[in-house]
């Protein structure tokens, strides 16, 4: 998942960088093997395992005009351990009824607790088979976003789209919400006629007379990667097993975008091993999607934010693949084991662009996820255990570990492990992993027992050199740190210094830079960066109408920061079609934070405010109107 937590804001902020710095060494931990029955999930009320629920039947209408999903979830349960009762995860849902085994059964809801809803108590007995539960969703569903057709990209029809992770999918389903219970799932949902309908599952790639679509996912997964999207929608294929989902009028650009999607594909399975879902499809989504990408299996939900016209930031979709196998495949236990997921996403993502685009182009991608890394730690604080990549985040919202420290320090440490170990002995053992735990969830402790066993063992060369208390229980940035070469980064560094020296910007050796090298380019400006030189560089190169969304927010940035008001009217564009966290926050946080920039935030976010999801607006009432839900 590709998504701004509330860390990164400061990352984009800021424009000076500083080098690994010797962190403390965290007390040595003791490595165990933890048994799957012995860890908790505390974001989880539910007290069902993969051992106890074995199949999800979905049967719901989804009503447009009242936006709300209703109808029934069948659960196919085996009761070995003779429990009591099911218990089920819930949010803002409405419990119509209860049958087990065809029988209706008494049942009720506790209280809501915050950030995890309510638990649902279903009596039941060893002999228990089937749990149908006949519900519909609130107005505070927090997976679901409702879109008018203005909202959407060709302004005809009305949308729907899903965002199950981390613990959203209790509001749209009742289910036992956490990622270290899987089950399969079928499905028959029923939408307005005229607009298709979409799951992380089997899917049909044209619209229907009847409006009933029906859905199969024969591998286990967890209630996060469940997905569903509705809207007036086109398909067009890469090759015999990619192809593209968009809105009629964006299909042809998203189809152009990403003819390399089958090669990328390819190159992530002569990596760790064959793709094990049958299809790999992305849907475009319509501008409000919070994030930048979801990893749905089969599925990938993406951001049109990531349309540039020139293939320029398809590595999102690339990090999306990759949890194909490092999330969908193998999946952290709980939301402390995150790193698992997106740390390993990330390496797996950069060793798919080198593949694809030589190692100087990944050399670009390491080092502006270091700066990314280093200045979340800035933020957090260098000794904070929330820069721990195994975190505590009992009593709070899973999303608080949402940052680049699982996604950035973890990569970094598994890069570590790769020049220390070699990168073919370390490959082998990744493939190893992925085929180890296929289909299954691990905790950080099986992770680091895994690799002591298959890729450590008595190398204690290895060992030593790893330090892995320090990388996984302990704070900061350890001073082993891999860094990327420089090579394309160091001539951007020096065209920046010959033009903060006075040389004409038209006179810039720029040629054929790619969106990281502009990325790179304008991070690096100093705060004394003048509103004149701002114009120079608009006027040599146009950067306020640029296409590219990485390129156009951080020069949006500098423009609230020089006063630069010329590009206002194109920032304002942007706001208003952008819906995606990683651009939304760090522009109004920058507003926030200008001279007479508080009456600017307060009167777009106003104007703009219903074209974002629900996610992004609890972000921005905090930071824009100072309100905490």
């Amino acid at each position: 998942m590709y998504i701004l937590r509330k860390a990164l804001i400061a990352s984009l902020l800021l424009t000076v960088f500083t080098g690994c710095k010797s962190k403390k060494k965290a007390a040595p931990s003791t490595l165990k093997v933890v048994d799957p029955k012995e860890w908790v999930d505390d974001h989880m009320l539910s007290n069902a395992d993969s051992g106890m629920v074995k199949h999800l039947h979905l049967d719901i209408n989804v009503s447009m005009d009242k936006k709300q999903i209703a109808g029934s979830a069948m659960w196919t349960i085996n009761n070995t351990h003779k429990k009591k009762e099911l218990i089920l995860d819930t949010y803002d849902l409405t419990i119509d009824s209860v049958t087990v085994d065809g029988h209706k059964a008494a049942h009720h809801l506790d209280g809501a607790i915050k950030y995890l809803g309510s638990a649902l108590h279903i009596p039941i007995d060893v002999n228990t088979k089937f749990v149908t539960v006949y519900y519909k969703t609130g107005a505070d569903a927090r997976a679901l976003q409702w879109l008018s057709p203005q909202q959407t990209h060709d302004k005809k029809k009305p949308f729907l789209y899903t965002q199950s992770e981390s613990i959203y999918a209790r509001s749209w389903i009742p289910c036992p919400d956490g990622p270290g219970v899987r089950f399969t799932y079928t499905a028959r949902v029923k939408v307005p006629i005229g607009l298709m309908a979409l799951m992380s599952a089997e899917n049909s790639d044209i619209v229907n007379d009847s409006g009933i679509y029906r859905f199969r996912m024969q591998n286990p997964i967890p209630a996060y990667l469940m997905a569903l999207a509705v809207g007036d929608l086109a398909f067009r294929g890469i090759d015999d097993r990619t192809g593209v989902f968009a809105e009629k009028g964006m299909i042809d650009k998203a189809r152009y975008e990403f003819e390399n999607v089958g090669r990328m594909v390819g190159a992530a399975e002569q990596l760790y091993g064959p793709y094990r879902w049958g299809r790999y499809d992305v849907l475009v989504l319509p501008p409000g999607f919070p994030i930048g990408g979801m990893e749905n299996p089969r599925l990938t939900f993406c951001t049109p934010s990531i349309i540039a016209g020139d293939r320029s930031l398809v590595t999102l979709i690339a990090h999306e693949l990759a949890h194909s196998w490092s999330g969908n495949l193998v999946t952290n236990a709980t939301w402390n084991d995150f790193w698992l997921n997106e740390g390993f996403t990330n390496y797996f993502e950069r060793r798919i662009m080198e593949q694809m685009m030589g190692a100087k182009y990944a050399d670009m991608l390491w080092e502006l996820g270091y700066q990314d890394l280093e200045n979340t730690v800035t933020h957090l604080g260098p000794k904070s255990p929330d820069t721990w990549l195994k975190l505590n985040l009992k009593g709070r919202d899973p999303d608080d570990g949402l940052n680049d420290i699982p996604y950035e320090k973890g990569c970094h440490f598994l890069r570590l492990i790769e020049k220390n170990a070699g990168r073919d002995r370390f490959d082998k053992f990744l493939s190893k992993y992925f085929d180890h735990y296929a289909f299954s969830t691990v905790t950080t402790e099986t992770f680091l027992n895994y690799m002591d066993t298959v890729l450590i063992g008595k190398d204690t060369n290895l060992r030593k050199s790893i330090t892995i208390d320090e990388w996984v229980y302990g704070p900061g940035i350890p001073a082993n740190c891999p860094r990327a070469g420089n090579e394309l980064f160091g001539k951007v560094d020096i065209e920046r210094e010959k033009f903060l020296a006075g040389m004409p910007a038209e006179q810039m050796a720029f040629v054929n830079w790619s969106a990281h090298e502009w990325l790179h380019f304008l991070r690096g400006m100093p705060k004394s960066l003048m509103p004149s030189q701002m114009k120079m560089l608009d006027d040599a190169f146009n950067i306020t109408n640029t296409g590219n969304s990485e390129i156009a927010c951080m020069w949006f940035i500098l423009a609230i920061r020089t006063n630069y008001f010329q590009a206002y009217p194109a920032m304002e564009r942007f706001l208003s079609t952008i819906g995606r966290r990683k651009f939304l926050e760090p522009l109004y946080s920058e507003m926030m934070l200008a001279p007479g920039g508080e009456e600017m935030a307060k009167r777009l976010y106003t104007r703009y405010k219903n074209n974002y999801h629900p996610l992004a607006q609890e972000s921005l009432d905090e930071i824009v109107l100072h309100e905490h839900r």
